[in-house]
């Protein structure tokens, strides 16, 4: 029976089956085509959709605008001091609102409860854009990208390394998990996802031919790895002052030369970005001033690297959320 999400949110990898999962990478794949090619592909003229960002981006933010307008569609951008939600509207008020006026809405923002609650009270769909427990339109274009470079995604491992507990270590078991990739978790104990959606993940992983791994080693963790992943260690948001702790505790979790060795022949390194991967940033080079320290989360050797597909990662967001909003609008 042919894949249709048309009317669907997009709130969590969890709300999807493979074969849909797979539905999107294809037509992203598709689309990534026509773009290259000059085809146009503008199949959702005269729509309009609003963009809620209560957090900054860069790639976000661009490649929902650049995808929207490819597929024909107006953009409205709300910042976070021009969005009143939740503060002088409530969240089901402003859902209700927006898409009145709206054929989609975006949400990038804090808990995963807010953009729920948008969808509930929403009559078109809502994308999250990037939440505190998940960050789907992400693990669309890291899927994309590891099937591009190894032809496959099924039995492929993943090995992501540093703070495992929010969106992106959260995200990625479950896109692993969902697609029968086997994912690996390489951090302090305390760093972990918590164990509920790990439980879950686990039977996911058992019907797909998966598999979910925890270890505390760094060099047990990449050991036949295809891909190593990270982040950086404090999440937008958080206090300066993590920072101490998180240095002391993930610093034997930095991606480095020795990391990548023991990974496996061939083996890619992918990051979301943005990256401290040495101190050419405010707060990279604040930071690494501070701590003595070249880079962060991985050293400049390694992100600059013929390895490091960072790039092509990036510039898969766009394809992947034009998936989304062309097949759910």
């Amino acid at each position: 029976m042919p894949v249709s999400l048309k009317g669907r949110h997009f709130l969590k990898l969890l709300d999807f089956t493979p074969d849909e999962i797979i539905y999107l990478l294809d037509l992203a794949a598709e689309l990534k085509e026509k773009k290259k090619n000059g085809i146009p592909h503008d199949t959702l003229r005269g729509k309009n959709i609003a963009l809620i960002f209560e957090k900054t981006s860069t790639r976000t933010r661009c490649s929902f605008e650049v995808a929207a307008h490819d597929l024909g569609m107006n953009t409205t951008y709300l910042d976070p001091s021009s969005s009143q939600i939740g503060k002088k509207e409530s969240i089901a008020d402003t859902a209700r609102v927006l898409s009145r006026i709206y054929d989609g809405i975006e949400y990038r923002g804090h808990g995963q409860k807010i953009v729920e609650e948008l969808a509930k009270y929403s009559s078109v769909p809502v994308w999250n854009g990037l939440t505190d427990e998940f960050h789907p339109t992400q693990i669309l274009a890291d899927l994309l990208t590891i099937r591009e470079k190894f032809g496959r995604i099924s039995g492929i491992r993943l090995a992501y390394y540093g703070d495992a507990r929010f969106n992106m270590g959260n995200s990625l078991m479950v896109g692993c998990a969902k697609l029968g990739m086997h994912f690996v978790a390489c951090a302090p104990a305390g760093y972990f996802p918590g164990n509920e959606l790990t439980e879950k993940c686990k039977v996911i992983a058992a019907e797909t031919g998966g598999s979910i791994t925890f270890t505390s080693d760094p060099t047990l963790g990449a050991k036949n790895a295809d891909v190593i992943y990270t982040d950086v260690w404090v999440s937008m948001g958080e206090p300066a002052d993590v920072w101490d702790k998180r240095i002391k505790d993930l610093s034997p979790y930095q991606v480095n030369a020795a990391v990548m060795a023991s990974a496996a022949p061939g083996a890619v390194f992918m990051h979301c970005l943005p990256s401290y991967h040495d101190r050419n940033t405010e707060i990279g080079g604040m930071v690494c001033e501070k701590y003595n320290m070249d880079a962060l989360e991985v050293t400049n050797d390694v992100f600059e690297s013929p390895a490091s597909i960072v790039f092509d990662e990036a510039e898969n967001r766009m394809h992947t959320i034009k998936a989304v909003m062309a097949a759910t609008l």
